[in-house]
């Protein structure tokens, strides 16, 4: 009986530990059936939504983004791009001033003309059958409910709405002449507002970083024959519409009606992205795992020679001086990048977690890269923009962090991947490294298999301008709270890939790569936040990290430890390193000899209450954790001080350190 209780306390722990967090989630199932005149740049649309309020809260208003508002002139987006024109953060290298804003703004929404601004306009909107009480605010529309919503209930909203598509500013729109694309449909509808454990997210849109519940989309759109349609969801008349959709061997016929009618359903994702132009061309893709790989592209021949005749002499050598050579080559980059994303596939799948969706879509569009659930627009055919993109599903889709909240758990993270990627394609794809890997054979080539080899070198360096700039924030600042665009672009993006970087510097890369795959698997579709990622770093490592999180996420305290002075006594040498800095890490301390050999000193800090296993085939010894009020720490060696030819403090360069010149003794 005794051994029965025990086994059973056992299996109940284990299952304990490696079961999945519970958080809440709210529910929608979109219907939304939409009519677009191309000639006017509008459309109306019926929106029915089905709403369960899985929260043990009683709703007594709901929140809708209306996002289009946001390209009038005066809007909160254009007023806060303009003051950032105001902002100049010193003179580039022809002495001009660097102003802050973002150069695909600017001042353009001020001019927009009554034809060119967006809107969404609201003309109805009932709740299981009765009219409720609206209060637009721009880009929020509030909905004070003649019934609340209780726990566990469920209820419909039917809306009717118009709306008109902006000139491309910013992520959706119209008509960019760079990319000739001429509808970007991104935040396009009437979208129901986020409901979590901190309550409503009715972020007006300034400018940056979504939120959004899971669901089921059901969409149909009315357009223009001639439109070819790419973007998120699975298309359920294939075979009527044609455009590379068909099944092999049918046959499409030319529809006799001004219009076709797109029908696309979209399961489990937070939000859905379409985009149209009647001069896309579309690849088709299968990766090995059966995932089916769309692209589409502006293969406009116009707008092609417009671009070729307008180039300097000096580029057109690289095309013989040939138009047909430069359009073959426009055509030959979209297809490489259809030809990437089957390569890194598996690659992905196995680092980061697998892709559930059947398909995903690189679409050109009028700004981009932007995310978002099974599609990304992309201006320029890049593989590093695609990239980053893509893994975007993985951050934002799929863990999807609130972005306004934690904007560098989804950028930094995906930028983080990219570099990855990027590295991993170039090996790839050059015959001479290239190794033959199939599905979970494929593991990462470089990792610090020879120390002084870090991938996101560039990440670092962007983080120590900005450390030593004065424009540095905290990154628990709201995405749109940032006094500067540069300190948001820096921190989002480039600290936030430091931040994984660096925790593989404290935890070991190998401890970092689980913590990746642990966090995706418990935390998939559960709007994680940050307390939540520190807690599986904490598991898979077996360390302390919640100091790492005070440290590099609420605070801009930086690092700095270098190597005081050195002395020989008694046939051994000793070594005393300083702290000079406000965040206290653990210490790699590598030195090299005459002989050519190397010794890897390693100091754990007090707070982490673990240490690192080994990560190279160099002697390591272990220190006492150094605690982080001692502003000194002496390691000693058993060679003299004449047989040390170079002293050095963290060779991989993981670590942030700002000041790396105190690092290296020679």
């Amino acid at each position: 009986m005794k051994n029965t209780i025990l086994w059973f306390l056992i299996a109940m722990s284990s299952s304990n530990a490696f079961s999945q967090p519970e958080r809440w989630q709210q529910r929608v199932k979109y219907t939304i059936n939409v009519d677009m005149d191309v000639r006017t740049n509008r459309f109306t649309g019926k929106q029915q939504l089905e709403y369960t309020n899985n929260s043990p809260d009683t709703l007594q208003k709901v929140f809708y983004h209306l996002y289009f508002n946001a390209f009038q002139p005066n809007s909160m987006m254009d007023v806060r791009s303009r003051a950032a024109g105001n902002t100049i953060l010193g003179k580039n290298s022809k002495g001009l001033d660097v102003i802050d804003w973002d150069e695909r703004v600017t001042n353009r929404i001020s001019k927009l003309t009554p034809e060119e601004i967006g809107y969404q306009k609201i003309v109805s909107l009932k709740m299981n059958g009765v009219a409720q009480i609206l209060n637009m605010q721009e880009t929020i529309l509030e909905v004070n409910l003649t019934t609340p919503v209780l726990p566990g209930s469920k209820v419909n909203f039917d809306m009717e709405f118009e709306a008109q598509v902006p000139l491309q500013i910013r992520r959706s729109g119209r008509d960019n002449p760079s990319t000739g694309v001429r509808y970007s449909m991104a935040q396009w509808y009437p979208k129901l507002c986020e409901y979590d454990y901190e309550g409503w997210h009715p972020t007006p849109y300034v400018g940056r970083e979504f939120y959004g519940v899971w669901g089921d989309y059901d969409v149909t759109i009315a357009i223009d024959k001639n439109y070819m349609l790419g973007g998120s969801g699975y298309l359920q008349n294939p075979d009527q519409i044609g455009f590379g959709y068909e099944s092999t061997g049918i046959k499409v016929p030319k529809s006799t009606s001004e219009k076709i009618t797109w029908h696309f359903i979209a399961p489990n994702v937070h939000d859905f992205m379409w985009a149209a132009d009647p001069h896309y061309k579309h690849l088709v893709r299968k990766t090995p795992g059966g995932t089916t790989i769309n692209v589409f592209y502006n293969g406009d021949q116009n707008l092609l020679k417009q671009k070729y005749d307008t180039m300097r002499p000096s580029v057109r050598t690289l095309y013989n001086n040939d138009f047909k050579s430069y359009a073959a080559d426009w055509d030959k980059k979209w297809n490489t990048l259809a030809d990437a994303a089957v390569m890194v596939m598996p690659y992905i799948e196995n680092n980061f977690g697998t892709y559930p969706y059947r398909q995903y879509s690189f679409v050109h569009g009028g700004d981009g890269g932007m995310e978002y659930p099974m599609s990304t627009l992309l201006s320029v055919p890049s593989l590093s923009a695609a990239f980053h993109e893509w893994m975007h599903s993985w951050y934002q889709g799929m863990l999807a962090t609130n972005e306004s909240e934690y904007p560098w758990m989804d950028e930094g993270f995906t930028q983080y991947a990219e570099e990855l990627l990027n590295d991993y394609y170039k090996q790839q794809s050059n015959p001479a490294t290239a190794q033959t890997l199939t599905g979970n054979q494929v593991s990462r080539i470089k990792k610090f298999d020879s120390i002084g080899y870090n991938p996101h070198e560039e990440a670092y360096k962007a983080y120590f301008n900005l450390a030593k700039s004065g424009y540095e924030e905290p990154l628990t600042t709201h995405a749109d709270h940032y006094n500067t665009n540069y300190a948001y672009a820096t921190e989002a993006y480039r600290k936030g890939e430091v931040f994984l970087e660096q925790l593989g510097y404290i935890t070991g890369a190998a401890a970092r790569d689980k913590i990746l795959l642990e966090y995706y698997r418990l935390w998939r579709f559960k709007h994680p936040n940050v307390n939540d990622f520190i807690r599986v770093a904490e598991k898979v490592s077996g360390m302390k990290l919640d100091w790492y999180r005070e440290y590099w996420i609420n605070t801009t305290k930086t690092i700095n430890y270098g190597i005081d002075s050195l002395w020989e006594s008694g046939g051994k040498t000793f070594i005393r390193l300083k702290n000079l800095g406000e965040v206290p890490m653990p210490i790699d301390l590598q030195l090299s000899f005459k002989d050519g050999s190397k010794e890897l000193h390693y100091i754990p800090m007090y707070l982490m209450f673990g240490q690192k296993p080994e990560e190279y085939a160099i002697p390591r010894k272990v220190y006492a954790p150094w605690k982080w009020t001692d502003r000194t720490y002496i390691v000693e060696t058993n060679h003299k001080t004449t047989d040390i030819t170079a002293m050095e403090i963290d060779p991989t360069k993981r670590l942030a350190d700002i000041n790396r010149l105190d690092n290296v003794v020679k």
